[in-house]
């Protein structure tokens, strides 16, 4: 047994009896896995006072039973050991003490602050009173006693901002993002020998304690906030870590001589949506990130989603300006979408990491790699390997092989090129749009239509001169928002209608329950007085095609119209529709010059390569306007047409034949189970 653990076993003794509720909390984990740890293992602890309906369990025995249940998916500690949850136990347990001081009356603010300076006094060699009494300094002996180290001991006092309800939690690291930026680091550290780094806003040092700082030149840290530059001295004190300089701000910073470095590190406390407008909003730590960059030096920046996926509109807000400037200095070098509900505190945070260089080499230069960190983590699951690949799709100078990574140039080199500098979303789940990987789409198709005729052999002849062909030359495409602002298509938003007004007769209403299919279409309507209390809902025409993009595309052709759209359902209409459908009931026969018609539309817009764009925390939406269309020829567009026509006829007439041969069997079924049928089949001739 290690000397720590000793010293815990010593000094669990005194800590008092434990309820079951209390093993659920100081564990993390849920009510119903703890009564199954008792009901099911003979070997947990019997209680050993208490009710039977609250029972008291000895603190020391239920630890050791819990040193023989490893915590799924925890990575090895450093001596190769598998965290177990005694270890969660006991340590939880060191802290109670703390948590407990807070309901005497102890802000959760000044409870961290005095507990890291006894550490850091403890650590030092220097013992002094504590401002906030003697059961302070009790606790934080307990707690040292019980941790191998004064830095781990400070450490586990910062981790309880989040159970003491303190702010400092909001502003913290996610574990997963320092894990990478520390591991990027590093990479860049093999390229250059000790480094010079910065950590801007360096908060309580959760970035900065990511880093291997025994392999860097010189550290230097900045935070503004007085609370946290102070907790950040304690914690280096409490490592041991004496080369740090900290900073009030940038201008103390620049007086203090350091004007540039190798490597840059920046995650500032942000809020959703916060100073948009700003000058001196979100982007502008980049940009004072990049200006502290020496010759080849390399900068990390955590930024807002929201930052990279404003548009650019009549007027440029300032964030805009300032994210054109950073593309224009060709200082973007990468961009990674960081996985959703990665913020332990703020789940709906969507966070995004942007890699910015001081100069481009020459096969880097007018390029940025574009990485969606979100859909690898869903493919590879977060933790080592997720940061292994990411760390390896930026730093690789050739172009892994995965629809997650892509270069796109920041100027487009053709007219019709895709470029970073066009106004719309830089986020990489709205720029990446690839096949379905693995795919041949010709080999694929040929073995539909093999399948098919197959299975349905009177739609034989009509499948085989389904001619398929490989196409030769590459098709661009064009996003909707171009359509739309070019009048081809216009975008109808869903509106939000109090559920009073909901009714059973009056105009059909489609919402997310329609789309998905867990309602009939019609079974919702609202009276047109009711409606009218809605005076910007929009009422849909015959050929208007509805989407439900949460969680993929879901498209519908609203072939009756007269239809109120339930946000988040919204719609796209073809304006030149309706001038076309009056061109065929005046000539009697097809109208030419459609560019498109609904039901080719709704297709493509389904199509897998939309389906990926989606983005978001909590929920995983599709922007519309970051769709796009393949450009084909008309004749092409009304090939495609006939055929889904054809295909939608075929498939009415197969879904009758099914009911039929259901009805069938249900018939044959119920004569035979009443004792009036009795089945024989006919000789094969």
């Amino acid at each position: 047994m290690s000397q720590g653990n000793q010293r815990t076993r010593t000094n669990q003794n005194r800590f008092k009896p434990v309820t079951l509720g209390e093993i659920k909390e100081l564990t993390s984990v849920g009510r119903p896995t703890v009564s199954n740890w008792r009901r099911r293992h003979a070997s947990f602890p019997a209680a050993m006072g208490g009710t039977e309906n609250k029972p008291l369990f000895d603190a020391e025995e239920v630890a050791e039973w819990l040193d023989t249940r490893p915590v799924p998916d925890a990575e090895r500690r450093e001596d190769g050991r598998m965290p177990t949850y005694g270890d969660r136990f006991r340590e939880a347990l060191r802290l109670r003490r703390l948590v407990a001081l807070k309901h005497d009356g102890i802000s959760a603010e000044t409870l961290i602050r005095s507990a890291l300076s006894l550490i850091a006094d403890t650590a030092a060699g220097n013992r002094r009173a504590p401002a906030a009494g003697g059961q302070l300094e009790q606790a934080v002996e307990e707690l040292l006693d019980g941790t191998e180290t004064p830095g781990a001991a400070a450490d586990a006092v910062l981790g309880l901002a989040g159970r003491l309800e303190s702010d400092l939690a909001m502003d913290a690291t996610p574990a997963v993002v320092a894990e990478l930026i520390g591991a990027l680091v590093r990479r860049r550290e093999a390229e250059c020998a000790r480094p010079s780094v910065i950590n801007l806003h360096a908060g309580t040092g959760d970035l900065l304690f990511a880093l291997d700082r025994g392999r860097h030149d010189r550290i230097t840290a900045m935070e503004a906030d007085g609370l946290r530059r102070e907790l950040l001295g304690h914690r280096l004190l409490a490592h041991g870590v004496r080369g740090v300089d900290l900073y009030a701000d940038v201008a103390a910073l620049r007086a203090g001589g350091r004007t540039a470095a190798d490597v840059v590190v920046v995650d500032p406390p942000y809020v959703a949506g916060e100073r948009e407008t700003d000058e001196d909003g979100p982007l502008s730590r980049a940009v004072e990130a990049l200006g502290l960059l020496g010759p080849g030096g390399t900068a990390y920046v955590v930024v807002p989603s929201w930052t990279l996926a404003r548009r650019r509109t009549g007027v440029r807000s300032p964030n805009v300006r300032l994210r054109e400037h950073l593309l224009m200095e060709d200082a973007v070098a990468g961009i990674v979408q960081l996985p959703r509900r990665i913020h332990p505190f703020r789940t709906g945070a969507e966070l995004a990491l942007l890699v910015l260089r001081r100069d481009a080499g020459p096969a880097e230069r007018g390029l940025t790699r574009v990485v969606d960190g979100d859909r690898i983590a869903l493919r590879t699951g977060l933790g080592q390997r997720w940061a292994e690949f990411v760390t390896d799709a930026l730093s690789t100078a050739d172009l892994p092989a995965s629809e997650e990574v892509r270069d796109i140039p920041v100027t487009a080199a053709s007219p019709r090129g895709e470029q970073l500098l066009d106004g719309r979303s830089l986020l990489p789940a709205h720029r990446l749009a690839s096949p379905e990987p693995g795919l041949d789409h010709f080999g694929a198709s040929l073995d539909a239509r093999r399948e098919a005729a197959a299975a349905l052999p009177d739609l034989r002849e009509w499948i085989g001169g389904l001619g398929i062909a490989k196409r030769e030359n590459p098709v661009p495409h064009r996003r909707l928002d171009e359509h739309v602002r070019a009048g081809q298509l216009k975008l109808l938003p869903g509106h939000r209608i109090h559920s009073e007004d909901i009714a059973d007769e009056g105009l059909v209403v489609i919402g997310r329950e329609e789309m998905l299919g867990t309602l009939p279409i019609g079974r919702r309507r609202i009276a047109p007085e009711a409606l009218a209390g809605y005076p910007q809902a929009a009422v849909t025409e015959r050929g208007d095609v509805l989407l439900l993009t949460e969680h993929g595309v879901r498209t519908h052709v609203d072939d009756v119209g007269g239809c109120v759209l339930l946000a988040p359902v919204q719609g796209l209409r073809i304006t030149a529709y309706a001038q076309h459908q009056q061109q065929q009931r005046a000539t009697g026969g097809p109208a030419g010059g459609l560019w498109i018609g609904p039901h080719p539309l709704a297709r493509l817009l389904a199509a897998p390569r939309n389906q990926q764009r989606s983005s978001g925390s909590l929920v995983r939406r599709v922007s519309v306007r970051d769709m796009d269309l393949p450009q084909l020829p008309p004749e092409e567009i009304t090939e495609l047409e006939a055929v889904l026509a054809e295909t939608d006829r075929h498939r009415a007439e197969v879904r009758r034949q099914l009911d039929a041969l259901d009805a069938l069997a249900e018939r044959l079924a119920a004569g035979v189970a009443d004792g009036a049928l009795a089945l024989r089949r006919r000789p094969s001739r």
